[in-house]
């Protein structure tokens, strides 16, 4: 596995919310590390399956609470977990979907982000998953129905599109790229060295400069990070 065992993480502590999880990885190795944390983390592993279809199938019998894919992965090998993770998205808008890769796929990257209303989805690169505490709650943000994608994914998928967020300052530019990254305002506030009540401010113009339908706030944040992401 990537990074840090979790032997080197003496105090991450298991999640009180016990996961039921498919998790499709062609990598015999690197299946096996995550079947063991996940269970040492209190989550059961109802599948663990090393390609495509056998996700697909896996899924339908059991009925998980969240999906954890590769992208890369027979028989195709190249986008064929991503691929799956979206036509599953797509019967099933409510599941939700971690994928892991070592890269960013952008062909089916956005249409993941995109799928259902964007919530309870995830796309990290794999160093993340060297990063034990990290990984381990954005599983449980995402089987939560939260959405968690990583820093790289944003700013690949942004360097292809162009920017409709113009009417954005740089510092509100800023603060959306945290949102996207699944922090709480709390949080922001600590990586910016401001109050949390000005980041509650930016994220209020935010809301309102990208003209976001009425709903409730966690939802309008999700919709505001959608749009960053299709700049």
């Amino acid at each position: 596995m990537p990074g840090e065992q979790p032997n080197a993480q003496p105090n991450v502590q298991p999640h009180a919310q016990a996961l039921r999880i498919v998790l499709a990885e062609d990598g015999v190795l690197l299946r096996e590390g995550l079947v063991g944390l996940l269970t040492r983390f209190g989550h059961q592993v109802a599948a663990a399956v090393g390609d495509a279809e056998e996700l697909r199938t896996a899924v339908a019998a059991h009925d998980p609470d969240i999906v954890v894919t590769d992208v890369r992965m027979p028989p195709g090998l190249t986008d064929d977990g991503l691929r799956a993770a979206v036509e599953l998205r797509a019967a099933r808008p409510g599941l939700p979907v971690l994928v892991l890769s070592q890269y960013v796929q952008r062909s089916y990257a956005a249409d993941l982000l995109d799928s259902g209303d964007g919530s309870g989805v995830g796309y990290l690169l794999k160093d993340r998953v060297g990063q034990v505490q990290q990984f381990l709650d954005a599983v449980v943000t995402v089987a939560g129905g939260g959405t968690v994608v990583d820093p790289e994914v944003v700013r690949q998928l942004l360097r292809r599109r162009r920017d409709p967020l113009a009417a954005l300052t740089p510092r509100e530019r800023e603060v959306l790229g945290l949102v996207a990254e699944g922090k709480s305002n709390g949080a922001i506030a600590r990586d910016l060295v401001v109050s949390e009540a000005a980041v509650g401010k930016h994220i209020g113009n935010i809301l309102h400069k990208l003209d976001l339908p009425p709903a409730e706030e966690t939802h309008r944040r999700v919709l505001a990070v959608l749009a960053y992401l299709r700049a």
